[in-house]
């Protein structure tokens, strides 16, 4: 048999990933935006607040990308060797114990025996797999997802300090700006959870604000 056998790559980010990159993203500039005094800030010291938090998001937008990449590998090698267990279990006892691992536990508490029989059976028709895991194009897009989003979050709290003279008055609308991003970011996370979206708004944002100020308060 050739190593024929095509390891599917992901298709994108979950919706609870992009909440969860949305959420990294916001913390990282809300960190720099709430640790500016606007009593004393003069142009200077938003100048740099901004090419500060840029950069943060920058570098733990690549960061974070990687860490997605790593996890898909390894994810990839994981079901690799589940699929050669499988494939070379002895018997349908070994088999079945081998196919109730790769597979969701509420999966695996359904199948009858005949099933993960013919699933044995139909893995051994198939090709060998290949020597390695390897990265798919959805991977990699995945992994752009990642970057673009916890870059993206920069910009719409960083825009009133780029916009507006004084600081104070960019201080209030950059805040009511990550607070409404916090709290679309909520509900769509509520959907998925299976909360009240409008509940889920409200968590996020909580959530949101005690972290950025454990973050400030630790000196992140």
């Amino acid at each position: 048999m050739t190593n024929a056998l095509p390891q599917p790559s992901r298709s994108g980010l979950t919706p609870v990933e992009r909440v969860s990159e949305v959420l990294f993203g916001l913390i990282m500039v809300l960190t720099f935006t709430g640790s500016l005094s606007v009593a004393e800030a003069g142009r200077d010291d938003v100048r740099a607040m901004l090419i500060g938090a840029l950069g943060c998001n920058l570098a733990w937008g690549i960061i974070d990308a990687l860490l997605y990449l790593m996890g898909c590998l390894a994810e990839k090698e994981q079901n690799r060797k589940a699929y050669l267990a499988v494939r070379s279990a002895g018997d349908a006892a070994e088999a079945q114990r081998a196919i109730s691992d790769a597979v969701p536990p509420v999966l695996a508490s359904i199948l009858r025996p005949d099933e993960f029989a013919a699933i044995h059976e139909r893995l051994k028709q198939l090709p060998d797999p290949p020597p390695r895991a390897r990265l798919g194009q959805g991977d990699w897009r995945g992994a752009a997802g990642v970057f673009l989003l916890v870059v993206i979050c920069t910009f719409p709290v960083a825009i009133p300090f780029l916009v507006m003279h004084s600081a104070h008055p960019a201080m209030r609308v950059s805040n009511a700006i990550a607070v409404t991003m916090l709290f679309l970011a909520g509900i769509a996370f509520g959907r998925t959870a299976g909360w009240h979206p409008l509940l889920g708004g409200i968590v996020m944002v909580v959530i949101g604000l005690v972290l950025v100020g454990m973050t400030i308060a630790l000196g992140g």
